[in-house]
């Protein structure tokens, strides 16, 4: 899934991603690996007990430099940094979080699982025009943990 969804952001050296949902951190450092040291990550964890385990294995992998890493509502995006290249969420949310299509750069891509807390749900992946207006492709159905958040699902 993580080769799939990287593949859809179609990822290029020099890009500013946010990935919404770091989990372990591993999906972050792939997404690094790519865009490269003129790049960066910016991560929003939602859980603290995440937030903890990404920092260590994203600084024992040696992506400390390449990712930054914080705890929040990631159904919020991470406007401090915005706007993003791309866009990658890592957890279902009910509907497209609007705040993360606002901090999408024109001609960006973001990549989102859309649908119930637990099925159906489908990959999402949305192109920014340079007009502003937006095509939306359906990826495939998945299963993904619920996004939570303001724009998410209730904890």
């Amino acid at each position: 899934m993580v080769a799939i969804m990287n593949e859809a952001l179609e990822l290029h050296q020099g890009m500013k991603v946010l990935e919404v949902g770091a989990g372990s951190g591993y999906h972050a450092a792939t997404i690094a690996e790519i865009v490269g040291d003129k790049g960066h990550v910016f991560a929003v964890e939602y859980l603290d007990k995440l937030v903890v385990i990404a920092r260590n294995n994203l600084s024992r992998a040696g992506y400390s430099d390449l990712v930054t890493l914080v705890q929040g509502d990631g159904s919020l995006g991470y406007d401090e940094r915005a706007p993003y290249e791309r866009v990658l969420v890592t957890a279902a949310a009910p509907k497209i979080p609007p705040s993360l299509l606002e901090q999408l750069k024109l001609d960006g891509i973001l990549v989102v699982p859309v649908g119930g807390r637990m099925f159906p749900q489908e990959l999402v992946q949305v192109r920014k025009k340079p007009d502003g207006t937006q095509e939306r492709s359906s990826l495939g159905g998945v299963a993904f943990v619920p996004l939570v958040g303001k724009y998410g699902f209730s904890s």
